[in-house]
C-alpha cells in the first residue's frame, strides 16, 4: 500500500521533498539574479538615449569678435578654393606681402646690401683677370669685343714702354714702328666697336681677324723686347 501511494504522490519520502525544497530556492535566486541584471541593462540603455554624447575635446570660449573674425577667415579660404586662387598670389595677397615687406625690408636691407657688394666685387675680380687689367679699369672695356679692348689698351701701353725704353741709337726705327703700330691698334679699335652693332655670325667673324691680327702685333712687340715668340 506504501508502495502504490509513494506511486501516486500522497505520500513523500521526507529527503525528497527537502531535495526539492533547495531546487526551488536555487531556480528562485537564479531568476532574481536574471531580472535584477536585465532591469541594470534597461536603465544603462535609458541613460545612453536620454543624455546627448559629450565632445571628447571641450572647446574654448570664444568671444563675439574672434568668433566673427574666424567666421570671415573661413568663408574667404572657402571662396580662395572655389576660385582655384586658394595658395596663389592675388591683388589682396600682393598687399600683404607688400605690408610685411614695408616692415621686415628695413631689417633685412643693409643684409641684402653687403651680400650683393660681396658677390659684385667677387664678379669683377674675376672679369678683371680674364681682361688683363685691374678692377678700377674695368668700365673702360664693356661690350661684346671687351676683351679686344683691353688687349688693345695693353698693346698701346707697350708701345709707349718701347719708345722709352729704346736706345739713342734704337730711337728711330722704334719711333716709326711704334707710331705704324698705334695707327693699326686705332683702326682695330674702330673695327671692335663697328662690330658691336652686326649680327652675331659677323662679329665673331670681326672678331676673329682683329684677334689675328693683335696676335701679330704682340708677337713684333715681344720680339722688340728682346723676348723669342718661338
Amino acid at each position: 500500500m506504501r508502495r502504490l501511494a509513494r506511486r501516486r504522490g500522497t505520500i513523500t519520502h521526507r529527503g525528497c521533498r527537502r531535495c526539492a525544497a533547495g531546487k526551488a530556492r536555487a531556480d528562485k535566486r537564479a531568476r532574481r539574479q536574471v531580472d535584477k541584471a536585465a532591469a541594470r541593462a534597461r536603465k544603462e540603455q535609458q541613460a545612453k538615449t536620454q543624455q546627448p554624447e559629450q565632445p571628447l575635446v571641450t572647446p574654448a570660449p570664444v568671444g563675439k569678435k574672434a568668433a566673427k573674425a574666424l567666421r570671415k577667415a573661413d568663408k574667404q579660404t572657402a571662396k580662395a578654393i572655389k576660385k582655384g586662387e586658394y595658395g596663389a598670389v592675388t591683388p589682396g595677397n600682393a598687399k600683404k606681402i607688400i605690408k610685411i615687406a614695408k616692415i621686415v625690408g628695413p631689417v633685412l636691407a643693409p643684409f641684402a646690401l653687403r651680400a650683393a657688394s660681396s658677390v659684385r666685387a667677387g664678379y669683377d675680380r674675376s672679369r678683371a683677370r680674364k681682361l688683363g687689367v685691374g678692377v678700377d679699369e674695368l668700365g673702360r672695356f664693356t661690350g661684346r669685343g671687351a676683351a679686344l679692348h683691353a688687349r688693345i689698351a695693353g698693346d698701346s701701353s707697350a708701345l709707349r714702354d718701347l719708345r722709352e725704353q729704346a736706345t739713342s741709337e734704337e730711337r728711330g726705327a722704334a719711333e716709326t714702328y711704334a707710331a705704324q703700330a698705334d695707327a693699326r691698334l686705332a683702326q682695330l679699335t674702330s673695327a671692335v666697336r663697328a662690330a658691336e652693332r652686326m649680327p652675331a655670325p659677323r662679329r665673331k667673324s670681326a672678331h676673329r681677324a682683329v684677334d689675328q691680327e693683335l696676335t701679330r702685333i704682340e708677337s713684333e712687340l715681344l720680339t722688340r723686347f728682346g723676348v723669342p715668340t718661338r
